[in-house]
């Protein structure tokens, strides 16, 4: 109780004396931490947790990340020119080279669709499904959508790895006389790659939470190869005006509904000097694709934990 004469600003047990800015908990002088102090330590310590254990994991991270990569520039860089079957070979060193300066942005932008939808959508189906994880996360002291969304920052994180580390790889395996021709633009690699790891991975997080665990193999069949595809991995969305009925160019507009044309479209712009998409439609349309899956992926994830 306040001494007598005492203003209720003096007395400790009523707080600051700053118009109840901050409160005490009871029985203590320690101030009491805000909701959203808490959320942003929950989504903090959360985001701590995954890289924590991607750490103690990085050989295998490292491994599951470049093998398919690596694969595929090995095969169509250095086994194919190196048996005669280059692809561009046509055009003899120089034409496949050319093919090699379009494939290698395409290697990235996959490496880091896989990489979402890997720490994302199958993390995920696992939590929901045979360990109930994920039982454990919601009860962390924040909102239940902060949860997906540190599942999120942290998938995309672990798609910056996997772009840092698969780029360098994609550009020095190929054979003699086989030269990708770079000419990077800092700007649009430092800014483009971060959107393109938090789309895909927000798209990881609607995928891992529209599939049942059951139906993973499913989502691979029927959305992450198409995706692949029908992506620009191998080729230029621009000449994919080549494609016409009755003068309809009915595949190039068919792939803008793909959100991994996009990517690849713009690590061409960053990284090589070829014909892509306008930037001022790449940018748009992935922030769009980012609020889109985010937004529903969000949906089902409260859904889903409160069923």
């Amino acid at each position: 109780m306040a001494a007598p004469g005492a203003s209720p600003s003096d007395d400790p047990a009523a707080g600051t004396g700053t118009g109840g800015a901050a409160t005490t908990r009871p029985g203590s002088l320690v101030p009491a931490r805000s909701a959203a102090a808490s959320s942003r330590s929950a989504l903090a310590g959360l985001i701590r947790r995954d890289l924590a254990v991607l750490g103690k994991n990085f050989g295998e991270f490292v491994g599951r990340t470049v093998m398919q990569p690596f694969m595929l520039v090995f095969v169509f860089l250095y086994v194919f020119p190196s048996i005669g079957q280059g692809i561009g070979s046509g055009g003899g060193t120089a034409g496949e080279s050319a093919f090699a300066t379009v494939l290698v942005p395409g290697v990235v932008s996959i490496a880091i669709m896989f990489q979402g939808i890997q720490s994302v959508a199958i993390q995920m189906s696992q939590e929901f499904g045979f360990t109930r994880e994920i039982e454990d996360r919601v009860q962390a002291p924040c909102p239940i959508w902060l949860v997906a969304v540190a599942r999120v920052l942290s998938g995309a994180a672990q798609g910056l790895i996997s772009a840092v580390i698969v780029f360098p790889i994609a550009a020095v395996v190929h054979a003699p006389g086989v030269h990708p021709h770079f000419d990077i633009n800092w700007l649009i690699v430092l800014t483009l790659i971060p959107l393109s790891c938090i789309a895909m991975t927000s798209l990881g997080l609607l995928l891992g939470t529209t599939f049942e665990p059951r139906n993973i193999g499913v989502m691979f069949g029927f959305v992450v190869l198409p995706l692949v595809f029908l992506g620009g991995t191998y080729y230029q969305w621009t000449k994919l005006s080549m494609v016409e009925v009755g003068g309809f160019h009915w595949l190039q507009v068919l792939v803008l509904f793909n959100p991994l044309i996009y990517v690849t479209e713009g690590m061409r712009a960053g990284f090589t000097s070829v014909s892509h998409m306008s930037l001022y439609v790449v940018y748009p349309v992935l922030v769009g694709f980012c609020v889109l899956f985010l937004g529903l992926g969000l949906r089902n994830f409260r859904r889903r934990v409160l069923s």
